[in-house]
């Protein structure tokens, strides 16, 4: 198939999911880990021509919706600091933190922008020489490469006002912490596409070899998914685990080589917390000493808590490790709803309780 209308092609997606319904004998639960694949399967009704036995679930694949509390506490600590304009993507501007939320902040006259990339924080800097620009580096590893390249940008142009915090945080060890988990029921993954278009088949030998659970990387079309989806089950009714490229359009087995250089130019790897899941070994990654001039938090003397924990009767922790789906959570449509979101889950297009109320029901 070489255009996108085919893998929208309704004919083809029936037959893949006949074909899918031929082939699963018993009850499997596969693990989307993407935010943008939950999106997907709810908005082209993936579930419904899947059989019973197949039960799909929605991991920590939404970038802001694993940003733990006191990150976001760190922000709301930035933005307080005189002369300091915080530029941010949009999708953070509500994620609730421990008493606040960056869309208070700046209701409360906090100067607070939302840009489309980091470059347009760069100019911001640029065109405002008196004030300090803050980005909030949020994303996965399809986000980090633009923002180490701003950084770059602004040391080649000398702008020595603008700053990023990094909370980025990484796929591959993340897929690690949910299997050593004994509470996670998985049987496969369908794994992210944009983040593998960055990092490539390979940065996922190690955890497949470690875990030999059939993985399987996915587009974002039905055809995409439902071919992933059956490239699984013939995975798991034969007992051939494999690690599989179901997007080789767009994800080689090397990746994006200019991408990782920038990643590993500017940053390196450390330990990170996962809001709802807590430290995760080696998946984050921090500003390095030869740019440490624009690192926000060694730059801006910020106090925040050491907070981890969800506000009461939230369940995004367990949401975000497929342990719960949002329907069980006592929040869910009661108070918590896309506008008044008591956990990051339902604030993010890509948070799994937000696709849930949009799509769900």
């Amino acid at each position: 198939m070489k255009h996108i209308e085919e893998y929208r092609n309704p004919e083809i997606s029936k037959k893949i999911a006949s074909e899918i319904k031929k082939r699963c004998k018993k009850k499997i639960r596969l693990m989307e880990v993407c935010g943008t694949h939950t999106t997907s399967i709810f908005k082209n009704g993936i579930r419904n021509v899947l059989p019973d036995k197949i039960t799909l679930i929605s991991g920590p694949g939404c970038p802001v919706c694993v940003t733990p509390v006191n990150e976001i506490d760190a922000f709301i600590e930035l933005a307080n600091i005189k002369n300091v304009i915080i530029a941010t993507f949009g999708d953070l501007i509500r994620v609730p933190g421990s008493k606040s939320s960056l869309q208070k902040a700046g209701a409360a006259g906090k100067n607070i922008q939302v840009v489309s990339s980091p470059i347009d924080a760069v100019n911001l800097a640029a065109e405002n020489p008196n004030k300090k620009i803050i980005f909030l580096g949020v994303g996965f590893e399809t986000t980090a490469p633009a923002i180490a390249g701003s950084i770059i940008f602004a040391k080649e142009t000398s702008v020595k006002n603008y700053f990023v915090y990094s909370a980025h945080k990484t796929v591959p060890p993340a897929l690690s912490a949910l299997m050593a988990d004994n509470n996670t029921d998985i049987n496969g993954f369908i794994l992210p596409g944009h983040v593998s278009m960055v990092i490539g088949v390979c940065a996922y030998l190690s955890f497949f070899n470690n875990y030999k659970i059939p993985s399987v990387i996915a587009g974002f079309e039905p055809v995409d998914l439902l071919n992933a989806i059956l490239m699984l089950i013939k995975q798991i009714e034969t007992n051939s685990y494999k690690l599989q490229n179901a997007y080789e359009r767009a994800v080689s087995f090397e990746g994006n080589k200019k991408a990782q250089e920038l990643i590993a130019k500017v940053f390196y790897k450390t330990d990170a917390k996962w809001r709802g899941i807590g430290i995760i070994k080696n998946s984050g990654v921090k500003i390095n000493r030869q740019f440490a001039n624009f690192d926000a938090e060694k730059k801006f003397d910020i106090k925040t808590t050491d907070a981890l924990k969800e506000p009461k009767g939230c369940s995004c922790g367990q949401i975000l490790q497929g342990i719960m789906r949002p329907t069980e959570c006592p929040l869910y449509k009661k108070i918590c709803n896309p506008i008044n979101p008591i956990g990051p889950c339902m604030v993010s297009s890509e948070g799994t309780c937000a696709a849930y109320f949009k799509y769900f029901e």
